[in-house]
């Protein structure tokens, strides 16, 4: 649910090949055996073709504290892409006539900014204006305490509005948390019964539902986080996300949910439709997902030390899905080389190298360093042996070394190259790079 700095979640554009029905899953497996024996990459993987699964593989540990590793059923939370099961449960509402796409928000809530002029099809589709209260830095003081719909209410409240309903999109977990609610209201029984009455019940997803407090002896996994060693990461309170990033399923699970969807069996048409339509780069619980010329349909998510994907291709009938408990490394290489796999392209699996600095070593790069080129401060700091770097306002991340004043963030593409004799700075990612200046 949260949205990291950095963060790139769409697939790069690749050139057309054709799929491939025998695919090389022995290489699949060396390639996720290597993440995992470098500490890259925990969690698991499942394609489905044409509603049937084809491949899968579970990596790292589900409860590092007990050994326990994952399996094909270990059940993750997956944050954002609760959003889409939102979204099908708010369509499945409006096709029971319990609510309407026009209705507005002052139906339910009135103390929202501009509740009155905006429309629950502003709420699926992001344009809402409603601030997103994630994105604010006190939201990681009290994202592990319990809050109630009053309170949850009042903090988006407070927050404002950030545009004027139906100018443009902009994301924000506001939206779907108030979609939560107004779904309560409207099937007058909690987000949890409905659901596992209108979704995982009929669609039979037997370990997706809305989490609590994660039970590894449920087979639940901890999140973790990468400096030196995995670390544990606190647990996000699930009364406060809800159906904007608050549910538990695994890959293979995601992939029949997503089978289930694209072929029309959980929404009419018509709807499926709406969902699909995308505008200023959302449709409603989607967005698009490009690939070797395809271009798919899906949601990403974040939240604690989670993070994952889903993903359905009319082409080939491909359905993919991700979910990490603990990356070093950067997902979108990880479904890029999954894809390319299943498609019958080339891919490769990867060598890590090892770069070793002295504690002491490290104490030359801390500091403050500012760019002309850049919005953000980058702050980069030791902490128990390991650096870490902070962009102002956001959350801190591990840097590992990689070579001599070279330090990389491989979860989300990032290079920093340091000359500590100039006190200067280059940040690399994205084909950008930005020279920064120490304070």
């Amino acid at each position: 649910m949260k949205q990291t700095l950095f963060l790139v979640c769409l697939l790069g554009l690749l050139n057309q090949v054709g799929f491939a029905q025998d695919f090389d899953r022995e290489k699949l497996d060396r390639y996720f055996e290597a993440l995992e024996q470098n500490d890259k990459f925990m969690g698991s993987v499942a394609v489905s073709q044409n509603g049937e699964l084809i491949y899968t593989k579970s990596v790292g540990f589900c409860d590092l504290e007990n050994n326990e590793k994952p399996d094909q059923d270990s059940k993750y939370r997956i944050g954002s892409i609760s959003k889409t099961f939102t979204a099908v449960l708010t369509l499945l509402a409006v096709e029971h006539d319990r609510l309407q796409l026009d209705q507005t928000l002052d139906d339910f809530f009135t103390t929202i900014p501009n509740a009155d002029r905006i429309t629950i099809t502003n709420l699926l589709n992001h344009r809402s204006g409603i601030h997103n209260f994630t994105s604010d830095p006190d939201y990681l003081t009290w994202l592990t305490e319990a809050k109630t719909e009053q309170e949850m209410v009042e903090i988006i409240t407070n927050a404002g509005s950030d545009f004027e309903p139906g100018r443009r999109a902009a994301y924000s977990n506001s939206n779907y948390v108030l979609l939560s609610y107004i779904l309560e209201k409207a099937f007058e029984q909690s987000y949890e019964n409905i659901l596992t009455e209108y979704i995982t019940r009929p669609v039979g997803l037997e370990n997706t539902f809305l989490g609590g407090k994660i039970n590894p002896k449920n087979n639940e996994c901890n999140s973790y986080r990468f400096a030196n060693s995995w670390k544990i990461e606190p647990e996000t309170d699930i009364s406060i996300p809800l159906g904007a990033g608050g549910i538990v399923s695994t890959p293979s699970d995601l992939v029949k949910f997503s089978d289930a969807l694209f072929a029309g069996k959980i929404l009419r048409e018509e709807s499926l439709e709406k969902m699909k339509t995308i505008e200023d780069n959302f449709g409603r619980g989607l967005y698009q997902m490009p690939f070797n010329g395809r271009t798919g349909l899906g949601h990403s998510g974040v939240i604690d030390g989670f993070s994952s994907t889903f993903i359905h291709y009319t082409d080939g009938g491909i359905s993919y899905a991700m979910i990490s408990n603990g990356t070093s490394y950067k997902n979108n290489n990880i479904s890029i080389a999954v894809l390319r796999a299943v498609y019958g392209m080339p891919f490769t699996v990867p060598e890590f190298k090892a770069f070793d600095v002295s504690p002491e070593e490290l104490d030359q790069y801390v500091g403050t360093y500012t760019s002309s080129q850049f919005p953000l401060d980058i702050t980069i700091t030791k902490e128990d042996g390991v650096l870490k770097g902070q962009a102002t306002g956001q959350s801190a991340f591990p840097l590992i070394a990689t070579d001599k004043d070279k330090f990389e963030f491989d979860q989300a593409g990032l290079v920093l190259e340091f000359n500590p004799s100039e006190e200067t700075m280059i940040m690399k990612q994205g084909g950008g790079a930005f020279e920064f200046k120490k304070e």
